[in-house]
């Protein structure tokens, strides 16, 4: 399925990158963070486990467990504080 996938913040500043398209089979959060953890490099290192990544499905903060479904949008993004 394909998924669009946004990236914020510092995560963005690793990736170089403030969105894509991705055809995946990834059924969850999860699964689709681990096969761009997958991909190595700087994906890798942004959003390896371990790290506070926070999620958003179609602009809903979620957790890993949510399943995707085709053209849905996902946000990856560090936490974040205000003041």
């Amino acid at each position: 399925m394909k998924v669009q996938i946004r990236y914020f913040a510092s995560v963005r500043e690793a990736l170089s990158s403030s969105n894509e398209t991705v055809d995946t089979r990834a059924e969850t959060l999860a699964a689709l963070r681990d096969e761009l953890i997958a991909r190595g490099g700087a994906h890798a290192a942004a959003l390896a486990r371990g790290k506070a990544v926070r999620m958003a499905l179609d602009q809903v903060m979620s957790d890993e467990a949510a399943a995707l479904h085709e053209g849905c949008e996902v946000a990856f993004f560090p936490p974040v504080t205000g003041g």
